[in-house]
């Protein structure tokens, strides 16, 4: 189903040069160069990088090229493409979970008393747990996004060697959902960095309060199987709102970040307001209005 087309109808004349999928394993790409070089800027905070944090820190670009090279492959051989792109995007989940580990042991106390052990203040002072999950999340949209459904919006993917494999959901409802838990990392993530100041800017909770709408209406798409035209209008704004909000937050991190006469120090990038961290929510707006779009994609 045409989302788009049933809040824009005008939309169904667009022609796109890639289709909805490859525009998921493009974004997929882009988000994987991003990854690596956030990962890099936040390790690089302790002086030493540590042997296994430049894991995912090469390994975010190098998954980007590679995801461009399967989306060259595709032009001529499709399930070839896909192969490639599913075997990189399981090395993604791979190396998102243990991130995730080694963030978690190191927020937790193993000899303290058992009440002690693991604090909500611990949490948040320790390295983000739930940043390292966005590899994995990449990696399961990306491989959602490697196989042709067929037919559209059918949960049927169409295999290598004839083989077909059916899915609870469509492809269409997966992507919802994927847009509702990336939203839900970026909403605790924003919230854990942002009670680090005591909250006392106000406007900190509007990242809180887009988030969370824009979570649950998310999710909220992907649980019914014939949402309604205000749904889907509802679903768009709040995708603009996510892209707005980010957008304006690395605006404002970008200018604490600089001295009171707009100079750029290096030093108050890496250690001051992470300007990338609020962008994470304009990728989710972005990734959800790509949802929208016609699932149809012509087989090569």
């Amino acid at each position: 189903m045409n989302h788009l087309a049933v809040i824009l109808p005008k939309s169904q004349k667009l022609r796109l040069p890639l289709s909805r999928d490859q525009l998921m394993l493009l974004m997929a790409a882009i988000n994987e160069f991003f990854l690596g070089l956030d990962t890099y800027l936040a390790h690089v905070l302790n002086g030493t990088i540590r042997p296994r944090e430049w894991i995912p820190i090469l390994f975010g670009p190098t998954t980007g090229i590679l995801l461009l090279l399967a989306g060259l492959i595709a032009i001529r051989k499709r399930p070839l493409a896909s192969l490639l792109a599913t075997l990189v995007l399981l090395a993604s989940i791979i190396v998102g979970i243990l991130g995730a580990y080694f963030h978690f042991i190191r927020a937790i106390l193993p000899y303290a008393p058992p009440s002690q052990r693991i604090t909500l203040t611990l949490l948040v002072w320790a390295p983000p747990i739930l940043a390292p999950f966005s590899f994995a999340l990449v990696g399961i949209l990306g491989i959602s996004a490697a196989w042709i459904e067929d037919p559209p919006d059918s949960g049927t993917l169409a295999l290598p060697f004839g083989k077909r494999l059916e899915l609870p959901y469509s492809k269409t409802r997966a992507y919802f959902f994927m847009v509702s838990m990336g939203t839900l990392i970026a909403l605790v993530s924003s919230a854990f960095d942002h009670a680090r100041t005591g909250w006392d800017n106000p406007w900190l909770w509007v990242p809180v309060a887009a988030g969370t709408f824009g979570a649950v209406v998310a999710a909220g798409m992907g649980a019914l199987d014939n949402p309604t035209r205000q749904d889907i209008l509802t679903y768009a704004l709040a995708m603009v709102l996510l892209i707005v909000v980010g957008l304006l937050g690395a605006f404002f991190h970008i200018q604490a970040d600089l001295t009171s006469k707009s100079v750029f120090v290096p030093e108050r990038f890496l250690r001051g307001a992470p300007f990338l961290a609020p962008l994470l929510f304009a990728n989710m707006g972005l990734l959800g209005l790509i949802t929208l779009l016609d699932p149809t994609e012509k087989h090569n």
